[in-house]
């Protein structure tokens, strides 16, 4: 546990982190926050680390060196006594259900029907009873505008549907922490503004802290707090959106902008 004084612990904290595939360095002795209710956006050239951040959070890949805290909480390593452990796969797993993530390719069951995958997980990892799941599903069917798919199979809608369905499902956890990897990098164009305008609204109605990859930089602008600029796995330059998009300082992140922004 950090000894940071209550209500200033970061949601989200990377100290020293470093992620290797091989001889390759994907993440070099990261280090940011992400305070409670902020949403950060990461963008930044593909391969430059941005989405091992998120699979790191997920517990999708482990990291090579360095410290993750979700609310203080040691997510992968701790200090115990004279030397360094793992956490305990029970209280990472504890930990690991305040994170919910949208991937880019939905990652939905296709053998279930819309319903069956939004209650699923909160079922099996939270207790609910199937009532009390059915019930927040149906609240969120609502939210994200598909109340009438409930009980459609999921092979049967369309991509963006699909995507409104997984925002649902990974809503259904109560997460405090939302993770967006890239979410309408796999729809057509003519669909993405529904998925974002989704988005928009999980930001401007709720408290959740999150953290997104993306190249819609307009909606990016809209939705974030901070921007953070990657390259070689590193963050070059952070800034307000107003800031990041209208006035970066460095080279790079000038030369990134001007070429997804035309």
């Amino acid at each position: 546990m950090t000894t940071t004084a209550p209500g200033t612990v970061p949601a989200i904290e990377f100290r020293d982190v470093v992620k290797r595939f091989g001889d390759h360095t994907v993440l070099d002795g990261l280090s940011f926050s992400v305070p409670r209710g902020q949403r950060v956006t990461l963008i930044g050239p593909s391969g430059s680390g941005k989405t091992t951040i998120l699979r790191l959070l997920m517990t999708l890949e482990e990291l090579s060196d360095g410290l993750i805290l979700i609310d203080g909480d040691p997510y992968t390593y701790e200090y115990l006594g004279q030397k360094w452990a793992p956490v305990p796969e029970k209280r990472r797993r504890e930990v690991r259900k305040r994170v919910g993530m949208v991937f880019q390719q939905f990652n939905l069951f296709p053998n279930m029907t819309v319903l069956e995958n939004i209650i699923e997980a909160p079922m099996h990892v939270l207790g609910l009873s199937k009532h009390e799941a059915v019930q927040r599903a149906e609240q969120l069917l609502e939210k994200v505008g598909m109340p009438e798919k409930r009980d459609a199979r999921c092979t049967d809608l369309s991509g963006g549907q699909q995507q409104r369905v997984a925002i649902a499902r990974a809503l259904a956890m109560d997460p405090e922490i939302l993770l967006l990897d890239e979410v309408t990098s796999a729809l057509d164009p003519e669909i993405v503004a529904d998925v974002l305008a989704v988005l928009r609204d999980v930001a401007q109605t709720t408290d959740i802290t999150m953290l997104l990859v993306t190249h819609e930089m307009q909606f990016a602008r809209e939705v974030s707090d901070r921007v953070l600029m990657f390259d070689h796995g590193r963050i070059i330059e952070e800034a307000d959106p107003e800031t990041m998009f209208t006035a970066p300082s460095h080279p790079r992140t000038q030369e990134f902008l001007k070429a997804v922004l035309g």
